[in-house]
């Protein structure tokens, strides 16, 4: 049927109104699993330390004769260890106009972006902790950063073929990639077990690596469990080893290539500078503003944790 002539349809219009959802979608995630697990201390300097050590090794020929004198053991102190604070920030500016007009999603612009760019800063914070960096001495025109995890385990790794453990002034050095594997996996498990007081309870991988954990591990194993029929279930959400369980959790901040088995009771976030917020001086028809968080990352005992380091990738 033709449409009668003259007939003003929508697609000539050109002052409709526009259909609009009045709320913001924001796909970004903005989970920090280690900053929310991690214990919470204050610093009070830019370089922090801790002391650590270690029990003497097993002494397999202690035997004494019977009213013989004490012989002294050899005492030792405690060595200290510490990490740099590193300084982030983000800081964003709106205009006095952006601010009076009306949007879609948003009642206040200023209080939208403070919640944004917060959000944003935290997920900075989660990177930087994984990011595989050896500590820098701060000096005029150089930003001082922390030791990150990757530089930290030394004791209970799997690297790649080439790959080598870091230190404080020295990232690791990546190896060769290879296929994740469960034998690999229980490979750190073992070295926790053996090196550790206290096993790890927690293991974080990449989006990649989770999904490899599910699909690689066969041995006691934890599935979620859904009640309702007909939906296949294919995640692993605990490993019982022999020497504990193990939570499987995802971590988008860090390296797909890396997978950290951590002790929540040897880690810590310490803030020189909590989380601050702070609006600039106005210079003219706009408003600034500045948030900023100083902290550095204590790994109170390293030989707590593993990691698996140099791994492909891809889903297998």
């Amino acid at each position: 049927m033709a449409v009668p002539s003259g007939t003003l349809q929508t697609y000539q219009s050109s002052n409709n109104a526009e259909d609009v959802s009045d709320v913001i979608f924001n796909v970004s995630p903005f989970d920090t699993p280690l900053l929310t697990m991690a214990r919470k201390s204050k610093a009070d300097a830019t370089y922090t330390e801790w002391p650590i050590e270690s029990l003497a090794a097993v002494d397999t020929a202690n035997a004494n004769i019977e009213g013989d004198d004490a012989t002294t053991d050899t005492s030792t102190t405690p060595s200290r260890v510490g990490n740099y604070c590193q300084l982030v920030d983000k800081a964003f500016q709106i205009s006095t106009t952006q601010q009076a007009i009306r949007k879609y999603g948003v009642s206040d612009e200023w209080a939208h972006q403070k919640v944004k760019y917060g959000r944003a800063l935290k997920n900075d914070m989660e990177g930087i902790m994984f990011l595989n960096q050896a500590r820098v001495v701060g000096a005029a025109g150089t930003a001082q950063k922390m030791r990150s995890l990757p530089a930290w385990i030394t004791t209970n790794d799997s690297r790649g073929a080439s790959g080598a453990d870091g230190s404080a002034t020295t990232a690791a050095t990546d190896g060769t990639q290879r296929n994740f594997t469960e034998a690999l996996f229980k490979s750190v498990v073992v070295l926790c077990a053996t090196n550790s007081n206290e096993m790890p309870d927690t293991v974080m991988a990449g989006i990649t690596g989770r999904a490899n954990l599910s699909s690689q591990l066969s041995g006691n194993t934890t599935k979620f469990k859904d009640m309702q029929d007909g939906k296949l279930n294919a995640s692993i959400t605990v490993y019982r080893s022999d020497y504990g369980d193990l939570k499987l959790v995802p971590n988008r901040r860090m390296r797909e290539r890396d997978m950290f088995f951590i002790n929540p009771n040897y880690v810590a976030i310490r803030t020189l500078e909590p989380m601050q917020f702070v609006e600039l001086a106005r210079t003219g028809l706009s408003r600034r503003a500045q948030m900023w968080c100083n902290y550095t990352l204590e790994v109170s005992n390293e030989a707590a944790h593993g990691v698996l380091a140099d791994l492909n990738t891809t889903i297998l």
